[in-house]
């Protein structure tokens, strides 16, 4: 890294540390009540029932660095290097079937400790699983909060606070670019999602939202208010992505080390979906053992060839922030989680859905590893509107009939609570094992055409 290039990373960051400073955020976190309605909610109604417990690639480890709550551990999930402190990164399924991570570090030695981030690199690492162990294979140069993303030209691209850095295939050249119009020098990035048409949507990390439109030069604001949640909290570093059916986003509030889930048809209109989608009392892996971070922060998604999100990243750190000072026995690092799997979904009713439907058809869809006949317990079955089968709500099954490799399952529409104001219905249930099973449906009727800016 060049000292010109190291300055003027740590010129953009800082202001945003001493923002933080200000605010009063020597403190790492407040505790804050939970809202009395979500002990209603079933499971699968939050984004946290869907995280799973992480394999065990080669044992536990106890002789390593870490504070008690995190040791025994597996030092081969996600990324680790005793050198090393990792921070936030988002992993692709590249063109060798491996998995490509692009995440930031500093070096752990660092006299400054966890502070020493502006400093951070942005490496390209690589795995065969996409739990890890992944192992950096090149610096890419300096940056922070790297997100990769690919354009609909094929070119990659790799977000970071100040700039992108952009190449023709994963393992680049990387040409680094800093935008002199558009979001950059106005505000700070925080997550990209590919729209329909291959236009770009862009949350800033105060969550306000940004979209460039084909053949734009640059990116415009939509409206300038931030589309954080409305229960209190010090949101930050939102991750949004883009399946079949919707927009999906996490949102962490720092302070309260909590995150929470919203849902989007356009990715400018948001939901607020009731529960958590994690907290710091979560983690473990397949054996029962339990490790507890001080802090899960960064939140990241692998996603599939339908866009559905099928693995979580975050950037994890064993003690406060503050306390972590360079060459102690404490650091940060990368983990990966496995998630349950969304199931493809499609109603079959041709008319918009209203008070006035007497049935609802859904088709529930085989593929590779998931045989519906078999495979799902169609009595545990509910279906409708998110607010209503999130509490144990929703339509109820009357029928259901295989239809090829696909089953099609037909509801009692009354208690649906599908209204103007939703764009998905949610079915969850359970699988014939007892595991959860869930999925989302676009709704007919629904006009799902990209926003448009108006400039």
């Amino acid at each position: 890294m060049t000292l010109e290039r190291r300055t003027s990373l740590i010129a953009t960051l800082i202001p945003l540390q001493m923002l933080c400073i200000a605010n009063g955020v020597n403190a790492q976190h407040g505790d804050k009540p939970r809202p009395e309605a979500w002990n209603g909610l079933v499971p699968g109604g939050r984004f946290m029932d869907r995280i799973l417990p992480a394999p065990i690639h080669d044992g536990l480890e106890n002789d390593t660095w870490g504070a008690d709550a995190v040791r025994p551990r597996d030092i081969h999930n996600g990324i680790e290097d005793p050198a090393w402190s990792y921070w936030g990164g988002r992993p692709v399924v590249g063109p060798d079937g491996k998995y490509h991570l692009f995440v930031c570090r500093w070096r752990e030695d660092h006299p400054r400790g966890h502070a020493a981030w502006p400093t951070s690199v942005i490496v390209h690492a690589v795995s065969d699983r996409p739990t890890g162990p992944f192992v950096a294979k090149k610096e890419i140069g300096p940056g922070h909060f790297p997100e990769i993303t690919r354009l609909k030209d094929g070119k990659y691209a790799v977000f970071h606070f100040n700039g992108y850095y952009l190449a023709n295939s994963l393992e680049g050249p990387w040409t680094s670019v800093k935008e002199k119009s558009g979001f950059h020098g106005k505000t700070t990035f925080g997550s990209l999602a590919v729209r329909e048409d291959g236009s770009l949507l862009m949350l800033d990390r105060i969550m306000r939202v940004w979209i460039k439109e084909n053949g734009a030069d640059d990116f415009h604001m939509v409206n300038g208010q931030s589309i954080r949640p409305k229960i209190p909290g010090r949101y930050e570093d939102p991750m949004v992505w883009r399946t079949e059916v919707q927009y999906h986003l996490i949102v962490n509030d720092w302070y309260g080390r909590t995150a929470y889930h919203m849902r989007s048809k356009d990715g400018v209109h948001w939901k607020e979906d009731p529960g958590e989608a994690y907290t710091i009392d979560f983690d473990g892996y397949e054996d029962g053992t339990k490790v507890r971070w001080y802090k899960y922060e960064r939140p990241k998604v692998l996603q599939d060839q339908y866009g559905r999100a099928t693995h979580l990243y975050l950037a994890v750190i064993d003690v406060p922030k503050r306390e972590d000072k360079g060459k102690d026995n404490h650091s940060s690092k990368n983990i990966a989680l496995p998630l349950v799997v969304g199931r493809r979904l499609k109603i079959l009713n041709s008319d918009k859905i209203t008070a006035d439907t007497k049935t609802i058809r859904l088709q529930i869809c085989a593929e590779e590893g998931f045989n519906p006949h078999t495979d799902v317990d169609v009595d545990a079955l509910r279906f409708g509107a998110p607010e209503k089968v999130d509490f144990g709500g929703g339509c109820k099954r009357i029928e259901s009939e295989e239809s090829g490799k696909n089953l099609i399952v037909t509801f009692d529409a009354t208690g649906s609570g599908i209204t103007d104001d939703d764009f998905a219905a949610k079915l969850i249930g359970k699988s014939t094992r007892g595991k959860l099973l869930f999925g989302y449906s676009r709704l007919p009727g629904v006009d799902y055409s990209p926003y448009v800016v108006h400039r």
